[in-house]
């Protein structure tokens, strides 16, 4: 007999720019890690061997980010040492697949409650410094056609007809829509203040946002893959050996229109009926469905179209039976072309704006979004919310949760 699946809390971290003079620069993964579990232990008034295992997702397992971070967190942390810690990477939905693992798990009754997220400081461990044999290893890049996820964007874009104006109006308003989110305290419910070890704030808001962002501003910007597209080391000639049809690639994206590198957590309290009722707890939405996916490594990031394809397949569901929708941005292109197949209307799709304004922390990213997800249907009293990303080397992610 199978579990339901509730979620009992979400929390997250200020988004801080992921760079040296980021407000978060000198908290290690670990530190904030500790940081956002406490948050939730305290916040839950949980005790002692509470949950049966830490699942935390993170996309760069090198340095500091490395060597089972979530068990060296839960150990950083308040919670109760008996209490395991698991590591996992899927790329950009690490954080999601943190939380799926962690519901099916509940509802396979391996346990009864879970805290699950990632993290990624992205200033202080690089993207990408931990290798990666797709990219780096020439027999697997001849083989799979490998391009940079910028290339892959741009390749989106050209493929399915999205220009940059149609990129940079969708920028403009994702920053108008997180500055009128932030204005109206709608994230107030979920974001921990991260403070230094005296209890001083460090941070109290997502600082990579730029409200005053127009379509002039954006215009000005330079193409950030067209060199690496056409120049050196040429990935436009690989792009068309896979794809004839396209005969040259339209290069649109820069750091304007495109995910934010920046450094924060986030994590999600998940467990049975049996958990709430130990401690005390209430179930703000059940964990309908999860899913995932592999798609084509070159165009890379279109896996949130199949994936939701594959989700509404499993629960029989429709588009039209979805509320609310969260698709990381981590390029326009690839929520452009998630509203196109599927004729969303942008009304109902990332109302309180996403990456390409606050952000996009690797693997804290995918818990991030079912936060925000959460929040909103319940500040609008909706009732299925569906969350997904794009995922390097040609993957997708996606949730379906209800509220209970």
């Amino acid at each position: 007999m199978t579990q339901d699946a509730y979620i009992y809390d979400a929390v997250r971290t200020p988004r801080g720019k992921g760079r040296k003079d980021g407000a978060l620069h000198e908290v290690t993964a670990a530190r904030l890690s500790a940081l956002t579990l406490n948050a939730v232990k305290e916040r839950n008034g949980l005790d002692g061997y509470a949950v049966e295992d830490v699942i935390w997702g993170n996309a760069t397992q090198v340095g500091e980010q490395g060597g089972c971070l979530a068990r060296t967190a839960v150990l950083a942390s308040d919670l109760d040492e008996r209490i395991p810690g698991l590591s996992i990477n899927r790329f950009c939905a690490s954080g999601m697949e943190a939380v799926n693992l962690a519901a099916n798990q509940v509802k396979g009754g391996a346990g009864h409650g879970y805290i699950a997220g990632g993290v990624e400081m992205m200033g202080r461990v690089a993207m990408g410094s931990d290798g990666a044999a797709i990219a780096v290893d020439p027999s697997i890049a001849m083989d799979t056609y490998f391009v940079p996820q910028g290339i892959s964007a741009d390749i989106i874009a050209t493929e399915y007809g999205i220009s940059r104006d149609d990129a940079d109006a969708y920028a403009v308003e994702s920053q108008k829509r997180a500055k009128a989110a932030w204005d109206d305290k709608r994230f107030e419910k979920s974001v921990v203040t991260v403070r230094d070890v005296n209890g001083v704030p460090i941070l109290d808001h997502d600082e990579y946002m730029r409200p005053g962002t127009d379509m002039q501003s954006l215009g000005a910007l330079k193409a950030s893959f067209k060199e690496m597209g056409e120049v050196m080391p040429g990935f436009d000639k690989v792009a068309i050996m896979k794809y004839p049809h396209l005969e040259r690639i339209n290069h649109i994206h820069h750091a304007g229109n495109s995910s934010g590198i920046v450094d924060g957590a986030a994590a999600v309290l998940i467990g049975d009926k049996a958990f709430g009722e130990a401690n005390g707890l209430t179930p703000r939405a059940r964990i309908k469905a999860t899913a995932k996916i592999g798609t084509d490594p070159t165009i890379m990031l279109t896996g949130p179209v199949p994936v939701t394809e594959k989700i509404l397949a499993e629960t029989g569901m429709e588009i039209g039976d979805i509320d609310l929708f969260e698709v990381n941005e981590a390029f326009a292109s690839v929520v452009l072309r998630f509203v196109q197949r599927f004729d969303v209307d942008h009304a109902k799709l990332n109302v309180n704006g996403g990456a390409i304004a606050m952000g996009h922390p690797l693997g804290a990213s995918g818990a991030i979004i079912i936060g925000t997800l959460l929040d909103e249907m319940e500040r609008t009293d909706k009732e299925v919310g569906l969350a997904t990303l794009c995922v390097a080397s040609g993957m997708g992610a996606a949730t379906v949760i209800e509220r209970v």
